[in-house]
């Protein structure tokens, strides 16, 4: 058996929103949505994300979410020139240990989104 995709499901009560933002600012492209826009696919080159209205069965007062979505770029720097006067920044471009140049925007839900490369 073999593991073939990750596709994370990011909850929203602003799914047209969303994708606008993931569009507009991120540069995604939008794969489908549904008519009431409860449900939609966006991606960008090898990332997949769907955005979906949260459904009866899980408890949604917010966007929460106890980590990241980590996206690895061949280019942060250029990225991160494009970005960092578009969104809300957690932090800025800079170089860690464990051997990755990294920065970390919000979303306008407020998931944290980090974008990194290998050094």
């Amino acid at each position: 058996m073999k593991l073939t995709a990750l596709r994370p499901v990011i909850y929203s009560k602003q799914v047209k929103f969303t994708v606008e933002f993931y569009i507009e600012i991120l540069g995604f492209t939008c794969n489908g949505v549904t008519e009431d826009w409860t449900w939609a696919s966006l991606s960008r080159d090898e990332v997949e994300i769907m955005v979906s209205y949260p459904n009866a069965h899980v408890p949604f007062d917010k966007p929460t979410f106890t980590g990241s979505i980590y996206i690895t770029v061949d280019n942060v720097d250029e990225l991160w020139e494009q970005l960092k006067v578009v969104t809300h920044n957690c932090y800025g471009l800079e170089t860690f240990d464990y051997g990755m140049r990294e920065f970390a925007i919000y979303d306008n839900n407020g998931y944290l989104i980090q974008f990194g490369q290998p050094v």
